[in-house]
């Protein structure tokens, strides 16, 4: 088994990046999930998030956002000492990165993955229109 990756998010939003990921990418059994849901409590969500991990060996961790419960609570878990590669704001081009570096073995680079894939479309389509005119 390879290195696994989990999604941790406020509601189901790590559920549904999964989701939206496979249509793009087909199935990801690598890929796992930990929702904090609007009923529980950051302790609640420390269980489900060690349930999750339990039987997992090199894996990382995509956070939905910096200072949030989520990320707050897998924090605490490295501040305790556990070994865990964390990041915070996560997004598809961070999950996509993963998934090629994974089929190609080559070393991920999920910030400036999720970075670079954020743009102003207006600018970008206003640039193209510019060359188009030279």
């Amino acid at each position: 088994m390879g290195k696994q990756l989990v999604l941790v998010s406020h509601g189901l939003f790590c559920e549904e990046l999964k989701k939206s990921t496979e249509m793009i990418m087909g199935p990801q059994a690598n890929i796992h999930t930990v929702a904090l849901l609007e009923s529980e409590a950051p302790e609640d969500f420390r269980k489900k998030f060690e349930t999750a991990i339990e039987d997992l060996d090199d894996f990382v961790v995509l956070a939905d956002l910096m200072g949030g419960t989520p990320c707050n609570v897998v924090s605490r878990l490295i501040m305790e000492g556990q070994d865990i590669e964390l990041y915070a704001g996560m997004n598809m081009p961070m999950v996509i990165d993963f998934i090629n570096s994974e089929l190609v073995g080559t070393e991920m680079s999920l910030v400036q993955a999720g970075a670079s894939n954020i743009a102003y479309v207006n600018d970008v389509i206003a640039s193209d229109d510019d060359e188009d005119d030279e």
